[in-house]
């Protein structure tokens, strides 16, 4: 579905999810950045907010983005990573990002922050 057939409502809620991706996918790579710098500081924080509230939400929707069926109800049935990915990737994506946060999260945890 193209951008020009969706709703205003739909077009909103497009922009405000592909937002949401970005400071995930921003959190997502801090904590990766921290891991490896071996920072410990407020954006750290802020960045493991964000992916425990993503986390929290996965689990609600089952492994799904729980937003698709508000998506789908807005008129927007495209899920937001079949935008950028062919449908096989997008539906591989959540699992794999799963896992590349959770062994970012170990990896910050195991280089504890550097020793001055």
């Amino acid at each position: 579905m193209s951008w020009s057939e969706l709703n205003p409502g739909a077009k909103a809620f497009r922009v405000a999810h592909a937002a949401f991706a970005v400071v995930s996918l921003s959190s997502l790579a801090y904590v990766w950045l921290s891991a490896v710098m071996r920072r410990r500081d407020r954006r750290l924080a802020a960045s493991l907010a964000v992916l425990s509230f993503e986390a929290a939400a996965l689990v609600v929707g089952r492994g799904n983005c729980p937003f698709g069926p508000l998506q789908a109800q807005l008129g927007d049935p495209v899920p937001l990573f079949e935008l950028v990915l062919p449908p096989r990737a997008a539906k591989a994506a959540i699992p794999i990002l799963t896992v590349v946060s959770v062994v970012g999260l170990l990896a910050a945890a195991a280089r504890g922050p550097r020793r001055s």
